[in-house]
């Protein structure tokens, strides 16, 4: 791996840009579907050295802001449970189910604690026999792996006090269900870098020849994403739709196959609920047959928990690309990232939490209209 200031050299930025500038004859609408991609765009203002032809929208790719309300309250139902450790990444913790998060639980003496990978659940389980121990599975295909190797290790040490609560969702069909709306406002992608450092982007072929999108794989650092975003007008203004990968350093076509073939040992695609967009098919991973007894939902019998989403947070139009954070009445006001009203202010992916960070203002109150959602 390369330093990182090779992907930060000024030089390197402004050469590219000026190439950008050259190439953009057209107005586009590009987006770039990682939470971390997003987060660097607004870091080195990446946004504001782009033509003002060119507007980058921010898409789903933040697996805290997608994963759903029902999911949040499964998740404080088994915290609660007496004789329960609840192990999860940071960010899950603030994020608001329907009348409270993972933090308050932890507030009121439940054992809900911050892990850095499933091993470390694992390993408590492994010295809390008496205990049942629960990991909070959450992410896109990146996370999936360790996921995966975490239940396998507990089936083949035969640990029955071990269980996770999956609410890992797929890339590719989240993209096919905001293109193959009939207003689709997209009309090039920055496909997630780390996600397809384990899926490879053959998936996204399809994709770009079925809609007509090019598609341009990319990293996060400034380089990786203004070279996704020459790639991308290059071929929209050629009248092209492929697949590209500058991220070649990271990526490869088929992506990591032994990572691919633990997923699969563990996990079977299945539909699934994200968070503003409604249940999407086939976008979701659930436990194989062989594994089922690892599953939490089905151990603490919460699987058939469902609430509805609150009409008054925004951020399923931001994850659709179809509203940027400072033209939500909420934005700053009574949604920061204190008080959070919805995710995407919660995660460290999220663009809403983005924006605050990075001092991004609201826009005129005339931008605030209310625009249509079209997944659902």
């Amino acid at each position: 791996m390369r330093h990182v200031d090779e992907y930060r050299d000024p030089a390197a930025v402004d050469s590219v840009v000026r190439r950008i500038r050259e190439e953009a004859r057209h107005p586009w609408t590009l987006m770039e579907v990682c939470g971390g991609q997003t987060h660097s765009i607004l870091k080195f203002g990446l946004d504001e050295l782009l033509p003002a032809s060119l507007r980058l929208v921010h898409g789903p790719g933040c697996p805290v802001c997608v994963t759903p309300l029902e999911m949040i309250d499964r998740a404080v139902a088994i915290a609660a449970r007496p004789g329960v450790i609840f192990c999860s990444f940071g960010d899950m913790l603030r994020v608001p189910g329907s009348r409270e998060d993972l933090l308050t639980v932890k507030a009121r003496g439940g054992d809900v604690r911050i892990v850095y990978s499933p091993l470390d659940a694992l390993k408590l389980a492994r010295s809390h026999p008496e205990r049942q121990v629960v990991f909070f599975a959450v992410g896109f295909e990146t996370t999936a792996p360790a996921n995966a190797m975490a239940v396998h290790r507990a089936a083949r040490e035969g640990l029955d006090n071990f269980s996770v609560l999956v609410a890992h969702v797929l890339v590719p069909p989240a993209l096919e269900a905001l293109l193959s709306c009939p207003d689709a406002l997209i009309q090039g992608l920055l496909a997630p870098g780390h996600v397809c450092v384990v899926t490879g982007y053959r998936a996204y072929e399809e994709i770009a020849r079925r809609y007509g999108v090019p598609i341009v794989v990319t990293g996060f650092e400034p380089l990786d994403i203004l070279r996704g975003v020459l790639g991308t007008v290059r071929q929209l203004e050629r009248g092209e739709a492929r697949v590209e990968n500058e991220y070649p350093r990271a990526v490869r076509p088929d992506g990591n196959r032994e990572a691919q073939r633990m997923i699969d040992e563990v996990f079977a695609v299945s539909d699934r609920s994200w968070r503003g967009l409604g249940e999407i098919p086939r976008s979701g991973y659930v436990l194989q047959p062989g594994y089922v007894r690892f599953d939490a939902a089905r151990v603490f019998e919460v699987a058939t928990l469902a609430v509805r989403e609150p009409e008054e947070c925004r951020s399923g139009l931001v994850l659709q690309g179809r509203l940027e954070p400072t033209e939500c009445p909420e934005f700053g006001t009574r949604c920061t990232p204190e008080h959070p009203k919805g995710a995407t202010m919660v995660s460290a992916e999220g663009a809403c939490a983005a924006y605050f960070q990075y001092g991004r203002v609201r826009r005129s109150p005339a931008a605030s209209a209310d625009p249509t959602p079209a997944v659902r």
